[in-house]
């Protein structure tokens, strides 16, 4: 069951890390104001880090440190969370996110990607 889980939770790290290069448009309305000039070097940055931390849960020797910076890259998404709380409703992409699925992605999405991803780190 845990190999299960991290193959899917490699896989969807970096296919959204992919996802940054692909679309970084669909990233815009993440960024709070005071980051958005700096919108399109944290969507880069962020997607390399998702596709890297993605590909080093697979390998054993690094497996935990790439856990615990998945961790720490989650609770830096957090700010992102709390201001598409502030922003919504709003649509993304044709998906429209209001204020209580916003909600749900910070108190029950986001949290279970962080107790997956520290689950992960000894297998």
């Amino acid at each position: 069951m845990k190999k299960i889980a991290l193959y899917i939770l490699s896989l969807s790290y970096v296919l959204a890390g992919l996802y940054h290069f692909i679309n970084p448009s669909f990233y815009q309305p993440f960024f709070p104001p005071y980051l958005i000039e700096f919108g399109s070097s944290l969507n880069g940055l962020a997607g390399l880090s998702e596709i890297i931390l993605g590909l080093l849960l697979l390998f054993e020797t690094t497996r935990k440190l790439a856990a615990y910076l998945l961790v720490a890259m989650l609770m830096a998404f957090i700010p992102a969370h709390v201001y598409m709380i502030q922003k919504a409703p709003f649509y993304l992409g044709s998906f429209y996110v209001t204020e209580t699925i916003a909600w749900i992605r910070l108190l029950v999405l986001h949290p279970i990607l962080i107790i997956v991803a520290y689950w992960l780190r000894k297998i």
